[in-house]
């Protein structure tokens, strides 16, 4: 495995297609991606931005903001979904996550466009989260999100994961699922990449 080389995020970019044959870029988050990104969070329903920031907020918190845009920042990495629209890159979906070395488990948290959901996105998106965490080596993916929270979790029992409780909040509800792929020579595991991490951050859901 290599480290990211920051000055280059592009090259770890990775494509995933919708049901409907749309094609969607995954890669990592920038700085400069700041503004599109809270754009991003302002345009999502009232019930999706409340689903993945667990709580009420008409855009994501400017301390939360910061921490998506750093790569690496935490032990904690952001990817966005784009798409084109007009020749222009659309943010239109995005994932932050991170891996705990000591326990090789891989935690992440998402959303999709209000517009895009039940089109195989999401799917597609935790596809290539499962394959990232492979890549880094860890034995396990899980996320938390709200009891409430009915298209996370029907997405996740779609992609196989199983149901605990979250430890010491009742209000949410996790799904995990042992990863057992095997990293091959494909897109999100074909740059191998092994991210350096500091101390482990708790990640926006």
């Amino acid at each position: 495995m290599k480290t990211i080389e920051p000055g280059d995020l592009r090259q770890y970019s990775d494509v995933l297609l919708t049901r409907g044959g749309e094609i969607v870029t995954l890669r990592f988050v920038e700085v400069t991606d700041a503004a599109a990104l809270q754009t991003y969070f302002r345009n999502l329903s009232v019930r999706s931005r409340y689903n993945r920031l667990m709580g009420a907020a008409s855009e994501l918190p400017v301390g939360q903001l910061e921490k998506f845009i750093h790569v690496g920042d935490g032990g904690s990495f952001s990817v966005v979904a784009t798409m084109k629209a007009d020749g222009v890159d659309r943010i239109v979906g995005e994932a932050r996550y991170a891996l705990d070395e000591d326990t090789a488990r891989f935690e992440f948290g998402l959303s999709i466009d209000d517009g895009l959901q039940r089109k195989g996105l999401g799917l597609a998106l935790l596809s290539n989260l499962a394959c990232r965490a492979a890549a880094l080596g860890a034995e396990t993916l899980f996320g938390d999100t709200l009891r409430s929270n009915d298209a996370m979790q029907a997405l996740a029992r779609k992609a196989g994961f199983s149901f605990v409780s979250t430890p010491g909040d009742w209000k949410q509800v996790r799904f995990e699922k042992r990863i057992t792929i095997v990293p091959q020579d494909i897109q999100c595991a074909s740059w191998r990449v092994r991210a350096e991490l500091g101390a482990y951050a708790p990640l926006v859901h």
